[in-house]
């Protein structure tokens, strides 16, 4: 949980079955096992970024019914889309998250939009822990005031809806209101939420299986290694 950001993805989907295990999660759990044998010098290397030494970058993505055709389709589990996002400060990842989503969402917009609203939970407190300790250990107010957090989102319809002021939603938007849309009050020039091209999300490690080359570049990026 605290140095493998890696495998979250995978150890999340086999702790969903720890009361009903069949054959194919022991066998997934052997795979995790000798994932980890086999990388057993590995952790995460954190590697600041001295030119944004205080500023932070959450990467957030959702897969949308990423179980619906997998699982069995009555489990009404399968259809609920997943929550993945990481949060790095100087570019070392610090906090990170890999879940099901406890309402069912009925687009890709909602489901990233919910994720988004997630992540936020995490961000706003995480900036703010940050900026007491910066008065704490003596920074000066200028360096605490230029603080930034970015918010990566890879989705253009759910980027648009986080972008809206305060008070303003589409149409089929209107019933996020009390839920979701809490945090666009919370934006502003510190703190803002940019589009960022699906290649370079690397929050996909927490929402999906990939394939060898996606899955090591974004381990590479995340881990260091």
């Amino acid at each position: 949980n605290h140095t493998r950001p890696d495998i979250s993805f995978a150890v999340a989907q086999c702790a969903r079955y720890t009361h009903s295990p069949k054959l194919q999660h022991e066998q997934a759990l052997e795979r995790i096992g000798r994932y980890l044998k086999a990388t057993a010098d590995k952790g995460l290397l954190l590697r600041p970024d001295h030119t944004r030494p205080l500023d932070i970058d959450c990467y957030v993505d959702a897969d949308f019914a990423g179980l619906y055709g997998y699982e069995q389709p009555h489990d009404p589990s399968s259809v609920k889309s997943r929550t993945g996002f990481v949060l790095c400060v100087s570019n070392c990842p610090v906090v990170w998250a890999s879940k099901l989503q406890h309402l069912i969402a009925t687009s890709t917009t909602e489901a990233e939009y919910n994720a988004l609203s997630d992540a936020m939970r995490e961000v706003i407190p995480l900036q703010e822990l940050q900026e007491f300790l910066g008065k704490t250990i003596g920074y000066d107010k200028k360096i605490i005031s230029k603080i930034k957090v970015t918010v990566h989102e890879d989705n253009a319809a759910c980027l648009k809806l986080a972008t809206l002021p305060p008070g303003q939603f589409t149409p089929r938007t209107k019933f996020y209101s009390v839920k979701v849309h809490w945090f666009r009050s919370k934006l502003n020039k510190q703190r803002q939420v940019v589009k960022i091209d699906t290649a370079l999300q690397r929050a996909d490690i927490l929402t999906k299986a990939l394939s060898t080359d996606p899955y090591e570049k974004i381990r590479l990026q995340l881990c260091g290694w």
